[in-house]
This record gives C-alpha cells, structure tokens and sequence, in this order.
C-alpha cells in the first residue's frame, strides 16, 4: 500500500538520529527500529497528521523562532516535543532538552528549537505565542489550537 507520506525520514537507520520519528499510541518511537507487524492495530501519526488546515501552536512557534533550517530532523523534533507538551504541557527548558536528546540537528545549534518549544508550551499555559519579533506578553495575533 503506497500512503504518499514524506514526512518521515530516514536517517541512521540505527535509531541514533530520530529523523524517522512517529508517533505510536501517542509516543515517540523510532521508525527504523521497529518492524510493521509490531504496529498491527496501534495508531500512528506521522507529521502529516498531526495538522488539518492550520499548523499546530507548536509548528507555529517553530516558524515564529526560525527552530528549522534545512528541515531533515524538523519532523522528529516537532513530533517528539508534540509528545512531549501532551505529557508535559509546562514542560520547562531542561525537560525540553531532555526529550530532544536523540534528536539530531546539524543546522540549528538546539537552542530555537528549545525557544519554540518553551514558547508553546507558555501557549498551552494560556500566554500568547512568542516569536523573535514579538513583545513579551502581547499577542501576536496567531491561531490557537489545541496541540
């Protein structure tokens, strides 16, 4: 069966990179590590599904901080700090780098990533999204939407 999602990357191939993170069951799992038939009746979202028409608040505050260069490991990132806010929804800047620590970046430097990451979290708390470019506590105006 061809699905035509290309969100999904293969990296490693080892579960060292986390490019071909997903979602099963609501956690994230490694792709490359594990076999289709271990999947037989579990739910799993790809990057693809996680948004209909309008980008989750966390993809938002991903743009807003610039936490994507080349886009290779922006997939795993999104879909394990997705899985994270779930958990964690105040998760704080260690937690954060916790549960990215085997994701691999080679263009961001971690630190947007975590800024994204902090300022979606301060959205599900009930704060406006924070961008770069935007005052402190002052909506700028983006789409909220349950993660």
């Amino acid at each position: 069966m061809e699905l035509n999602l290309t969100g999904t990357h293969l990296g490693c191939e080892h579960g060292v990179c986390g490019a071909c993170t997903v979602l099963v069951g609501g956690q994230p799992i490694r792709g490359c590590l594990m076999f289709a038939v271990q999947a037989r009746g579990l739910e799993i979202t790809t990057i693809e599904g996680l948004n209909g028409a309008a980008l989750t608040p966390l993809q938002e505050c991903f743009r807003r901080h610039h936490a994507l260069q080349c886009g290779f490991c922006t997939p795993g990132m999104v879909l394990t700090l997705h899985a994270l806010l779930e958990r964690q929804p105040a998760a704080d800047a260690a937690a954060i780098r916790e549960a990215i620590s085997g994701n691999l970046c080679r263009c961001t430097g971690y630190q947007p990533i975590v800024e994204a990451a902090l300022a979606a979290a301060a959205d599900l708390a009930g704060g406006a999204i924070q961008g770069p470019d935007s005052p402190k506590g002052e909506d700028d105006g983006a789409t909220r939407a349950s993660l």
